[in-house]
């Protein structure tokens, strides 16, 4: 007799504006319990002391995480000068101090240097593995290692706000593996004043911008008034939009969820290929590739729990 899942099967993607001081893990832990879900995942850790755009899948949305968690991402942080932390941002003891402070042309010019393919080392407390443990796991045992460069892209590193001598507020266009708290120590090193981030909001990830935002409170709000938090889900569908779509007939469709490959048909059909999704009356059917005129299913989509 099959085991009975525990919750719901509920399914689709949740755009959370994560507040201040609050972990991941458990922004996630109390939206599953908030919603009684049977099974749920985020797209992208963000620090305790960042804010904005966590993406929630749950259910069968969990089987789009990796596409979400490959888009670009966009980040509005802020830079105090004259100090460098452990951690690279406000929580680490300082650990190097200046008292040369950059002008905006100094800022300015030394940007492009942080543009395009570049190689960064991570922040030693980060979540990066050496062998087999996380870096802050070793950092906060006070293990001495060391961390190497790796390449990361940088679409685009912007100077937005001087407010003062001592601070600088910069956004971030990125891709997978970026860190900003590496950014801010690098840019501090290399103006030679030292640096680490004081505010970190992170307002894009892939599709899900700041827009579509809900706030953790008035989830928790709606839940108390016994509302349908279901309203907050988006489609599963969704953290693939910058995948082909093709739509099937409901015989193609429950092949598809056999893991039976199916002609795609239509006068483009001959000359598609790649990644695409399958879509049937408006609901997800699966994800696979197209090769020779066939769409052959690697992920395929269960509704019914």
């Amino acid at each position: 007799m099959a085991r009975r899942k525990k919750g719901n099967p509920v399914h689709g993607w949740l755009v959370l504006d994560k507040p201040l001081e609050m972990t991941s893990t458990r922004a996630v832990g109390i939206l599953k319990r908030l919603m009684f879900a049977q099974k749920v995942g985020h797209a992208g850790t963000l620090d305790p002391l960042a804010t904005g755009i966590l993406p929630i899948a749950f259910g069968e949305a969990t089987k789009t995480v990796p596409f979400a968690v490959d888009g670009e991402k966009v980040y509005r942080f802020t830079v105090r000068w004259g100090a460098e932390t452990k951690t690279d941002d406000a929580e680490g003891d300082v650990t190097d101090t200046s008292d040369a402070r950059p002008t905006v042309q100094d800022i300015e010019a030394l940007l492009p240097q942080f543009i395009g393919e570049i190689m960064q080392v991570p922040p030693q407390f980060s979540a990066i593995k050496v062998d087999g443990e996380r870096a802050y796991a070793l950092a906060r045992d006070g293990e001495d290692f060391e961390l190497e460069a790796r390449p990361v892209v940088i679409d685009e590193l912007r100077l937005i706000d001087v407010p003062d001598g001592d601070t600088a507020v910069f956004e971030a266009r990125c891709g997978k593996g970026t860190y900003v708290r590496a950014i801010a120590r690098d840019m501090g090193r290399a103006l030679g004043c030292r640096g680490h981030v004081i505010g970190l909001r992170r307002t894009r990830v892939g599709p899900f911008s700041e827009d579509a935002a809900v706030d953790l409170a008035e989830i928790e709000d709606a839940a108390e008034a016994g509302e349908d938090l279901t309203t907050f889900l988006q489609p599963v569908e969704v953290a693939l939009g910058e995948i082909l779509e093709v739509n099937v007939s409901a015989a193609d469709a429950a092949d598809l969820a056999q893991g039976r490959s199916v002609l795609i048909r239509g006068r483009d059909a001959p000359i598609l290929g790649g990644t695409a999704y399958a879509m049937s009356k408006g609901q997800i059917v699966a994800l696979g590739e197209i090769e020779r005129g066939a769409l052959h299913p690697t992920r395929v989509f269960n509704f019914g729990s």
